[in-house]
């Protein structure tokens, strides 16, 4: 009975140790798992998605094979997500990589400061443009790799400029009083309107004051300064005059926008450089395009022909596999030439690390726009970009903004609007 016994137990013990082995093994085999596979959000399969899987597959020739899981939502549903989950406090469901765009990186880092990995050991800063750098950073620490330029350009019909008199020539290092003279002329030789524009987009706006080195909020990134915001103030005037001059063309939806210019109908696009592939859309129109500087404030001495729209950077979230996500970032965006090319050629990407500038790909000649190498074009006015805090509000007082625009183009006194639009902003970003 006592062999029986001894046997029953030893089995025993033999099934807990293999039980408590294969346990073991299953949970090496997860962190291995963990290890070896991150996780992205971001938007955009044909740009972002397509830029991140590249930066793997670069990183993977020559570091330890990488598995990358990327989830495409849109950016307002990313944005909706990380605040959810932010908010709970729970790591559950995070990605390890996060794509966020500029305008509301604060908001994150100023609300979760913890919840972000710091990345300031895993690149150089001052490699980058420095206007990329204020958003990405909270208190002189970088928690975001910059990726693509939102830098903008005036986009321009070489065809109806030549009916009206002009060359690519005359447009440059021009003030928006010339833009609007240059559409008069151009509207009575061609019957084409200048620009089209949407009075809810103030993406305009935006660009406008930006030349100025201003912003919808003070330096602090905190403070509204929008009613005596003199910079402000000459965009809101500008726009009016743009319309009151008859050169502009009405739109109320992005696809009415592209269709603008695509369609022939209007004779310039100023936007971000992300547009060059739409503009590019319609075959038809190959060496009829041509990229300037973007205009400056007139009212302002010290305005430049350069400024942005848009852009966005690479975050890591401080959870396990931290390290793996910095490093992978770091060797791709933070500091590789040669990927830069690649995603320049491959998707259009212009970055905002200043060596890349100097590969073959940003110096090539686009033929759609009859030679001119348009990428190194803007990568040289990523360089005058003047520096300004985006602040957590951009969203928040442009929608308060857009509505003021309306009251102002309906007769409104523009001193009033502003005023009135500063007491609201006060009131919502306590």
């Amino acid at each position: 009975m006592k062999k029986i016994f001894a046997l029953l137990l030893a089995s025993l013990l033999l099934l807990s140790a293999c039980s408590s082995e294969s346990k073991t093994t299953e949970e090496a085999s997860d962190t291995e798992k963990e290890t070896n596979e991150l996780t992205v959000w971001t938007w955009d399969p044909n740009f972002n998605v397509k830029a991140i899987n590249m930066a793997m597959d670069t990183y993977n020739k020559e570091n330890s094979k990488l598995k990358l899981k990327v989830i495409e939502n849109a950016q307002a549903d990313i944005v909706q997500k990380l605040n959810t989950s932010l908010s709970s406090g729970t790591s559950k469901g995070m990605p390890n990589i996060v794509l966020i765009e500029d305008y509301r990186a604060q908001s994150f880092l100023k609300a979760y400061p913890d919840a972000f990995f710091e990345l300031s050991s895993y690149f150089k800063a001052e490699d980058f443009a420095e206007y990329k750098l204020a958003p990405t950073s909270l208190e002189d620490k970088h928690y975001g790799i910059p990726f693509d330029t939102g830098v903008s350009g005036f986009y321009v019909r070489t065809d109806y400029l030549e009916k009206a008199g002009y060359t690519v020539e005359d447009l440059q290092g021009i003030d928006w009083n010339k833009y609007i003279e240059i559409g008069k002329k151009v509207k009575q030789a061609t019957g084409k309107s200048m620009i089209s524009m949407d009075p809810k987009d103030l993406g305009l706006i935006r660009q406008m004051i930006q030349t100025s080195g201003s912003w919808y909020l003070k330096e602090d990134g905190v403070t509204p300064d929008l009613g005596d915001n003199e910079f402000l103030k000459e965009a809101f005037t500008t726009y009016k005059e743009i319309i009151d001059a008859d050169i502009s063309k009405p739109v109320s939806d992005w696809g009415q926008y592209l269709a603008s210019f695509n369609s022939g109908e209007t004779a310039s696009v100023l936007t971000g450089n992300w547009m060059t592939a739409s503009v590019k859309q319609e075959a038809s129109q190959k060496d009829k395009w041509a990229v300037v500087p973007f205009p400056k404030q007139s009212g302002n001495a010290n305005s430049v022909n350069a400024t942005n729209l848009g852009g966005s950077s690479w975050y890591v979230l401080n959870i396990s596999g931290k390290e793996k996500a910095a490093d992978l970032l770091a060797k791709t965006f933070g500091s590789n030439v040669d990927f830069y090319q690649d995603i320049n050629k491959e998707i259009g990407a212009i970055g905002t690390y200043k060596p890349a500038a100097e590969g073959e790909a940003y110096k090539a000649a686009d033929e759609f726009f009859g030679g001119q190498p348009i990428t190194q074009d803007f990568s040289k006015w990523v360089a005058d970009i003047p520096q300004v805090n985006y602040g957590a509000h951009t969203y928040v007082i442009e929608d308060i903004l857009a509505v003021g625009m309306q009251d102002y183009l309906k007769g409104k006194d523009l001193d009033t609007v502003l005023k009135d639009a500063q007491k609201q902003a006060e009131q919502q970003i306590k």
